[in-house]
């Protein structure tokens, strides 16, 4: 068994990092960290979670020392997540998998714009990569730093990585993203997005000011090419978890979509891809096949110059927790599967 640990461990990212790690059979965190639940035992924290072999771990303080070497997962605010990468990563030449949005865009002032604070370490940014799985699965391999993507881009980028070689042809991107609390701001105290405040209701939030559609943006650039125009929007579901996007691609006039073709070379891209499923209907997406999994699933159909793209996947798993451990499955060059099935 190969030791790893978790850094925040106590909060939603970390609690499914903890059931996918107890099902995991050649990694098993030894060292986990909160400052609220310091000292207790996991399954004093999480009583409804059946951990068999981690149940009486204990959680430490954030402060506290950690056995050498160990691969960590970051699941910890972006600020905090900043300074840890520098001290794991970059000081101590660790395996680090950080799933804040501390390093995902490459572009400082649009970091600083959108993230609210200065980034200390551009430096490092250089040296990470791009946790997207399916799309840097081969760099994944030999990284010693992974910055796992949002859960929103990743609901995006997937699905629009099989469409990259038609993407040139597209004029305007418009995603409408639904998310449950879990994901919209389950994971910080905030009275708008408490289940009180959401149920029987629904809203937009963060109109054109949302970090993730600068994180879009700039993978779906480096994989396709693409310079157009992006419109991100998120809204917020009554539900706890999941997350369905909407993606609308309206192609240039002089490009006609074929669906035929679209599906043929996405079916056979796809075919072999052990967390993506591609649909033939758009109205088989739904968030109830993806939730407590690491499927991406997906689908689309065109009319005259639009198509538009269907896809769902957990939040807390495809969207964090299951492809963080998908990542650091290849990093030590383990079946990216195991753990997750």
């Amino acid at each position: 068994m190969k030791e790893v640990g978790i850094i925040g461990a106590g909060g939603l990212t970390g609690k499914e990092l903890l059931k996918l790690l107890n099902q995991h059979r050649y990694l098993v965190p030894v060292h986990i960290t909160s400052n609220q639940y310091a000292g207790k035992k996991v399954k004093e924290v999480f009583p409804d979670l059946q951990l068999n072999k981690i149940a009486d771990l204990k959680f430490s303080h954030h402060d506290e020392s950690i056995p050498e070497k160990i691969p960590l997962f970051l699941a910890t605010p972006n600020k905090e997540s900043m300074e840890l990468v520098n001290q794991f990563y970059k000081k101590e030449n660790r395996v680090v998998i950080d799933l804040s949005g501390s390093y995902r865009i490459d572009n400082l002032e649009i970091f600083n714009k959108f993230y609210g604070f200065e980034h200390k370490y551009p430096e490092i940014l250089s040296e990470k990569v791009y946790g997207l799985t399916e799309v840097y699965r081969d760099v994944i391999r030999n990284s010693m730093f992974v910055s796992n993507p949002g859960c929103y881009p990743t609901s995006v980028l997937i699905p629009l990585f099989y469409f990259r070689e038609f993407i040139k042809n597209a004029e305007n991107i418009i995603v409408d993203s639904k998310s449950g609390v879990s994901g919209a701001g389950g994971r910080v105290e905030d009275a708008g997005f408490s289940f009180q405040n959401v149920y029987e209701n629904f809203r937009a939030y963060k109109i054109l000011k949302h970090q993730h559609e600068p994180e879009i943006a700039q993978y779906l650039n480096e994989f396709s090419g693409f310079n157009g125009n992006i419109v991100f929007t998120p809204h917020l579901l009554p539900i706890f978890r999941g997350i369905l996007s909407t993606i609308v691609i309206t192609w240039k006039k002089d490009f006609q979509p074929n669906d035929v073709e679209f599906y043929q070379k996405i079916q056979k891209a796809t075919e072999k891809e052990p967390f993506v499923r591609f649909y033939k209907n758009p109205e088989e997406i739904e968030l109830k096949n993806v939730q407590f999994t690491n499927y991406c699933d997906f689908a689309f159909r065109s009319r005259d110059n639009i198509t538009v793209i269907v896809s769902a996947i957990d939040n807390l798993v495809k969207g964090a927790a299951g492809q963080a451990l998908q990542n650091l499955n290849l990093v030590l060059d383990y079946d990216e599967v195991e753990g997750l099935k």
